[in-house]
């Protein structure tokens, strides 16, 4: 059904098929009036009273000077985000923003300034924030239990390498994480947020789900390093509740509940609290310094404790490893002891200034931690092995195995033949016997494990608490509501408590705690990767206020964290990678709708330019030859079928970009054209459309088609085809419009790009029916009679008076009851076409084009059970011989086709009938200078030149005669093909007018199946050579 049969409602009678999206000039014009109106009316000095005036330069202007609150997020939490004026009102509008007295930055600054004396956030500096917490993640048990005999196995020597090693990863992802925290403004999320501000929602989404669980069992795994300590008190006194592994349940359950309740009371009773336990660490650690220089006793000697002694040192600084340990294997137990450097980036959105606190903290607590660990390495006072016997001394003439042990008096030779309970080989509880005061000792195991446990337990639900508010994952929206003054994350706090009472009743540790290592390594490669990658896509935004890094220094530092993990554990490296993989496609299928401007897509620009450049440094090839096709499909949703076959040829293989002409005022015609680009680019993209979205916006349509066939593309990515509906309602339109698709014809010719004119039975154009549907261009309803505008589309104006009664009649009507036909019409190139043939009509040698756009058809899943069939023409007296020929040169260009016929009556004339109706059809557009005298056939040139002149029938009868012959045979042969690929005549300029090409393409086409009709620019597209 046409178009032109559609109801009254939707097309005024004098509805013409030039897409030009007509603006209400009356409208503009009213308010052009009103603004000079105003603008007479004010007095110069009146401007000063209105606020939205700011006296920049002492004198009345809307330029506002540079301030922050105009480059704020908006719901920013650190001050309200401003609008500065458009370009628009500046430049135009400037007496009507006076006239209506909007509101001013003033008040929006005063607005600000109120939200700001509204909350009562509680916020850290970089000692409290950072620092303190830092320093209490890195220093935890391993420093009192484990230390001591980690120097015995690798000596003192290997011992400072194993911590100054682990401390290059953990400061290198420390710069780097100063680095990212320095370029912008940080919310909380700590490594969640830098990593997927960075890298993207995939890599941050992934990275963090696992963070934050990483960080719930990582409590569960402090408070039982705390229940275990307090259990052996139990036992030594005799004490025990129930039995070990139950009373380890028990005070584990209490102790997480404690500190749940600490957590909860808010982020400053956790502050004081990590202050207090700081405050006991650091006593414990003078405390140990102090028994090194205390004089011993003959309990302690028997011990193995002999203070400071030459002898000891030398012997203590080589390797001595035992139980099949080696360095690394060592390295692997030391180095959960250096983790802990994101304590204070966790809690990134309640610090005061987290790019100044989180590199100070964060690097001195690194500064101070790998000190102690040092000097307490170096501290090392006491034997490899010693029997804790006070008996075994010397006495003369006893021979000793020639240890350190034996200058000083005492003999432990017997531990090398059986196992002895002491010494930094054999007792984990070397510091306690070496300080001055054991008990401080534990109090300062107690420190580190609660204070790390309490650090854990705040950080997982911040962590998680961003995650969930960015909407990575659907289902954790319930985990994103924050309450109080601090937006405490009450549910992820019970999460987390749960996660960790699971793991606490399980109580099997030893086999999730190096999974756990993993998950903090894997965190801490891709935030130096993130350094890494921001660096090298050279985005002007990534400008760190942090100078101390550099690019491959954080590449190095990934590599090194991936190193490690598996030098920790193997297999649990490669669990890691897996939950990190399925994660990351996870989030990849989902798409979640957020931009962060991270580094990934920064590089997919680097790329494409780089790729585009080099591009244009190779030269054309016939071989490389691909159809990049410019189609005029207006918005893409309106004429989907046009944009389904030109997809068809283009998809993966060549360039395609939808075009749409947008004329009449300047200003609203940009205001629409912005407003829909991201709209109809994402429309594209959600429907798998491989192609581009172009708009401009021009004085007339045949102007706008002319830039856009310049213009469009980059390098070597031009546009060589362009692709057009055929214009069905030519013989109704006005002759300027007729003119001006004619016209464009010649433009692409001119320009030297390839036409392909496709006519469907029904058109192309539904936007009447997604009008109906309410799918498309959400129009403005008013109450009152008002014009309502719709988008423009290529090659049609809907211009529609609407009043209140119409708007009910087309919100009652069904799409079905308005033209179902023309619906299923759009969407016939999207179905799998079936068993039939594809007609080439190649009647005239153009390059090629005709024949390679259908062979690109039938390689697409859609059209593989077509087949080709050559038509040509030729003599009758040469018809086995021109068959040969045409088969050789498809042979040549191993292009596989079902048939050949060769036509050999295309030049005689049609029927009577076909030709009555070809004249009929253009007589209403015939001058008929002929019957008219000359002064009157003069006058009617010049009042209707567009009108075709008897001289020009006669010139071109033959040319009109092959037009009509051509249809009979196109109905005689191919009438039952699923498509007609047809060679385009070419009407020469200022010879034939635009009224007779019309007819001859309407004739061509007339009630054919499917036709694209074909001109290629007369330059080879295919070849026989490799």
């Amino acid at each position: 059904m046409s178009m032109n049969n559609a109801p009254n409602v939707f097309l005024d009678p004098n509805a013409n098929r030039f897409q030009v999206n007509i603006i209400n000039e009356d409208h503009d014009n009213t308010e052009t009036a009103q603004e000079d109106k105003t603008e007479a009316s004010l007095h110069p000095y009146d401007t000063h009273s209105k606020m939205y005036y700011l006296q920049t330069f002492g004198h009345n202007t809307m330029d506002p000077v540079p301030k922050i609150d105009y480059y704020r997020n908006t719901g920013s939490v650190s001050g309200n985000k401003l609008n500065r004026p458009s370009l628009l009102e500046i430049h135009e509008q400037l007496a009507k923003r006076v006239a209506n007295g909007e509101s001013s930055a003033g008040d929006e600054t005063a607005a600000s300034k109120e939200e700001e004396n509204k909350t009562g956030f509680v916020k850290f500096g970089w000692v409290k924030g950072v620092l303190v917490r830092c320093m209490l993640n890195i220093w935890g048990v391993m420093l009192f239990i484990r230390l001591s005999w980690i120097v015995g196995q690798a000596g003192i020597g290997l011992g400072v390498i194993i911590i100054l090693l682990a401390t290059m990863v953990t400061s290198i992802t420390g710069l780097s994480t100063s680095a990212i925290a320095t370029n912008g403004f940080v919310r909380g999320g700590g490594a969640y947020y830098l990593i997927s501000r960075s890298l993207g929602p995939e890599f941050g989404g992934s990275i963090g789900l696992i963070f934050a669980f990483a960080n719930a069992v990582a409590v569960a795994m402090y408070v039982v390093g705390f229940a275990e300590t307090v259990v052996e008190l139990l036992k030594e006194s005799d004490t025990l509740m129930v039995d070990e592994s139950n009373d380890i349940r028990i005070i584990g359950t209490i102790t997480v509940v404690c500190l749940l309740g600490i957590s909860v009371a808010g982020m400053e009773w956790e502050a004081k609290a990590q202050v207090i336990l700081l405050i006991v660490l650091l006593v414990a650690i003078v405390n140990f310094f102090i028994g090194t220089v205390i004089p011993t006793n003959t309990e302690k000697k028997a011990r193995g404790f002999f203070n400071y002694q030459a002898s000891i040192f030398a012997e203590n600084f080589g390797p001595d490893f035992r139980s099949g340990e080696g360095f690394f294997s060592v390295f692997a137990i030391f180095f959960p002891a250096a983790t802990g450097i994101l304590a204070g980036a966790n809690i990134s959105g309640d610090l005061k200034d987290p790019q100044s606190a989180i590199p100070q903290g964060t690097m001195l607590a690194i500064l101070i931690t790998t000190i102690a660990y040092i000097a307490v390495a170096i501290s090392s006072c006491v034997v490899r092995d010693a029997t804790g016997n006070v008996n075994d001394t010397i006495v003369p003439g006893m021979s000793c195995n020639g240890s350190s042990a034996c200058g000083l008096g005492y003999d432990f030779s017997r531990c090398a033949s059986q196992p002895c309970d002491y010494g930094l080989m054999n007792n984990f509880q070397v510091m306690s016997m070496v300080s001055g005061f054991g008990p401080l000792i534990t109090a300062g195991i107690f420190s580190a494990t609660l204070s790390s446990a309490l650090a854990s337990l705040v950080s997982a639900p911040k962590v998680f608490q961003a995650l969930c508010k960015d909407n990575v994952y659907k289902g954790l929206e319930f985990f994103a509501k924050g309450y109080g003054k601090n937006n405490e994350p009450i549910r992820g706090y019970v999460l987390t408590f749960a996660i960790a009472m699971a793991f606490i009743l399980i109580a099997e540790l030893n086999t999730i705690a190096p999974i756990i290592s993993n998950f903090f390594l894997a965190s801490y490669a891709l935030i130096n990767f993130s350094c890494f990658h921001a660096s090298y896509a050279k985005s002007p935004g990534w400008r760190p206020a942090f100078r101390y890094y550099n690019m491959w220094v954080s590449l190095f530092g990934a590599l090194l964290c991936c190193g490690v993990m598996f030098v920790i554990n193997w297999w649990a490296a490669l669990i890691t990678y897996a939950i990190e993989l399925f994660l990351y496609i996870y989030v990849t299928y989902k798409k979640p709708e957020v931009n962060w401007g991270s580094s990934t897509q920064a590089l997919y620009f680097v790329n494409a330019l780089d790729s585009a450049l080099a591009l244009t440094t190779v030269e054309d090839h016939v071989k490389n030859f691909r159809p990049q096709c410019l189609a005029l499909t207006g918005a893409p949703m309106v004429r989907p079928a046009l944009l389904d076959i030109t997809h068809a040829f283009t998809k993966n293989n060549g360039l395609c970009i939808c075009c749409e002409v947008y004329t009449g005022p300047r200003k609203l015609c940009v205001k629409e054209m912005n407003s829909g680009m991201e709209k109809k680019q994402a429309w594209l993209t959600k429907n798998k459309r491989k192609a581009f979205y172009a708009a401009v916006a021009a004085d007339s349509f045949r102007d706008g088609v002319k830039s856009l066939l310049q213009a469009s593309g980059l390098g070597r990515m031009k546009p060589n085809t362009l692709v057009i509906g055929f214009k069905k309602d030519w013989r109704s339109a006005p002759a300027t419009q007729v003119e001006n698709y004619v016209g464009i014809i010649h433009d692409a010719f001119d320009f030297e790009l390839g036409v392909i004119i496709i006519r469907i039975s029904q058109g192309f154009d539904i936007s009447q029916v997604l009008q109906v549907q309410g799918m498309c261009f959400p129009s403005i309803w008013l109450p009152k009679a008002t014009y309502c505008l719709t988008y423009q589309t290529s090659f049609h104006i809907f211009f529609f008076l609407i009043t209140e009664s119409t708007i009910n009649t087309i919100q009652s009507m069904h799409v079905g009851e308005f033209n179902q036909r023309l619906l299923e019409a759009s969407t016939q190139f999207k179905k799998k076409q079936g068993k039939g043939t594809i007609d080439i009509w190649w009647l005239f040698d153009d390059g090629g084009l005709t024949i390679l756009i259908p062979y690109i058809l039938t390689i697409r899943k859609k059209w593989k059970n077509c087949k080709l069939r050559i038509f040509t023409g030729g003599k009758v007296n040469r018809i086995e011989e021109e068959k040969l020929v045409m088969a050789s040169l498809l042979s040549k260009f191993r292009i596989k086709f079902a048939d050949i016929n060769i036509i050999c009556d295309i030049n005689i004339k049609p029927n009577k009938e076909s030709w009555k109706f070809f004249e009929e059809m253009i007589e209403p557009y015939r001058l008929h200078e002929s019957c008219k005298d000359m002064p009157t056939a003069e006058k009617l040139k010049r009042e209707t030149p567009w009108k075709i002149t008897d001289a020009e029938l006669e010139a071109f009868k033959e040319k009109s005669y092959r037009q009509v012959r051509l249809n009979e045979l196109l109905q005689e042969h191919s009438r039952a093909a699923n498509l007609i690929v047809l060679s385009l005549p070419v009407a020469r300029k200022g010879a034939v007018s635009d009224y007779l090409y019309m007819a001859w393409l309407e004739i061509l086409s007339k009630n054919l199946p499917p036709v694209l009709m074909v001109r290629g620019n007369h330059k080879n597209v295919l070849t026989f050579y490799s």
